[in-house]
């Protein structure tokens, strides 16, 4: 006599897959069968790895460096991310305090893990990037979001932090520059951001992925570096994914108060043990060979910025449309409530019918817009946004 197995846990069964992995995998699947597919969807730059960085790991797996590594990283590595933010923002810390990851997601969901318990609230601001809540939820906390709509600027103000902060509230999560949006905090908010934080005594989880992807002048800001009370409580994470069009690595890197380091490094110690040996000599010629890195950041600034612009002028022409112009990463978030449609039944129709694919402003939790990607080329954009503008009109008629 057979019996059912029993059921999958509850982890298992409370999950949301990602609905940008599901929409990129759709759009693939489309082109592979033939099909002309125009696709926003995609998170990451449409740019190789720069050589010098591919050629260091090449050097590193011939030299042997295929045996496992401390845990929270090469200490040359960390030592290099440490002088990083001392260079870049001030910020004085020591390689004890960096923990390496096999990418920005795990950085992330490993800060959520050394410090929320179940029963404990989480403040994430909306639109927020997909994998947040579902991290909280894996840790069993609960999430709290907090919408903050094209009004706002897609900003988090002080007034709705306040509001939502409650005796159970244990972690504050901010991304600037934002994915979705493209949004940047300027210093000044979030100082007063940090600012309630720390009266309530609220870890806050800054996620820096896109920080050195900013336009028009703005500034990103270290987090940490807004005070002494700020830095004894902010779990920096950042990475190599975005900055050097290194996605498919899984190298990110987090920067925290000590305690906090310990704990996620033997929490990793324990989930994955170390990034890849020979991968880590790759991210450190990132750091070191600051020259060529820097020109080839350069030359993905300026075909951003390029494409940012011409997209955001071409979606506020179509009749029904409005969106922001970002001042970083490299996504638009357009609002398109105003067809009567809701945003996944908008997404589904133009891929089927136009063969464009966006991702629903739903799965960042903003029911009505749209994010589109401009880690494309000059060639998808033009042709992309044309036939977003012919699906907006029949929808008018």
């Amino acid at each position: 006599m057979s019996t059912a197995p029993h059921p999958l846990s509850v982890w298992a069964r409370n999950i949301s897959p990602s609905p940008t992995l599901a929409v990129d995998a759709k759009a693939k699947a489309m082109a592979a069968s033939g099909v002309d597919v125009c696709s926003f969807a995609a998170g990451e730059p449409d740019f190789d790895t720069p050589e010098h960085i591919k050629e260091a790991c090449i050097t590193a797996l011939k030299g042997g460096k295929t045996k496992y590594a401390p845990t929270p990283g090469i200490e040359v590595l960390r030592q290099a991310i440490v002088e990083r933010y001392a260079a870049e923002y001030g910020l004085k810390a020591t390689s004890a305090q960096v923990i390496v990851s096999p990418g920005g997601k795990f950085n992330c969901y490993l800060g959520v893990l050394a410090t929320c318990s179940p029963g404990d609230e989480v403040i994430i601001p909306a639109p927020y990037w997909v994998s947040y809540p579902e991290m909280v939820k894996l840790a069993g906390a609960t999430p709290k979001f907090v919408l903050c709509d094209d009004r706002a600027g897609f900003k988090l103000t002080p007034a709705q932090l306040s509001a939502a902060i409650t005796p159970k509230t244990k972690l504050l999560i901010l991304n600037s520059p934002s994915n979705p949006t493209g949004a940047v905090y300027t210093r000044a908010e979030l100082a007063e951001l940090v600012g309630i934080a720390v009266r309530h005594n609220l870890y806050i989880l800054s996620d820096e992925m896109y920080e050195h992807l900013v336009y028009d002048g703005a500034t990103p800001t270290c987090l940490a570096t807004l005070s002494p009370e700020a830095e004894a409580r902010t779990i920096t994470v950042a990475g190599f994914s975005k900055t050097y069009a290194m996605t498919g690595w899984r190298i990110g890197t987090t920067l925290a108060p000590l305690p906090v380091a310990k704990a996620i490094a033997e929490l990793q110690s324990q989930m994955s043990s170390n990034v890849t040996t020979f991968a880590q000599y790759g991210a450190l010629a990132a750091l070191k060979e600051k020259d060529k890195t820097g020109a080839a950041l350069k030359t993905m600034l300026v075909a951003f910025d390029r494409r940012r612009k011409a997209l955001h002028a071409e979606l506020n022409r179509i009749p029904g449309v409005r969106c922001l112009l970002a001042q970083g990463a490299f996504y638009l978030f357009p609002n398109i409530s105003s067809f009567g449609l809701s945003d996944l039944e908008f997404c589904n129709r133009l891929l089927e019918t136009e063969h464009v694919a966006a991702v629903p402003g739903s799965a960042f939790g903003a029911e009505g817009y749209l994010r589109l990607s401009y880690a494309t080329s000059d060639e998808t954009i033009a042709k992309g946004v044309a036939r977003l503008a012919k699906f907006c009109a029949a929808l008018r008629k």
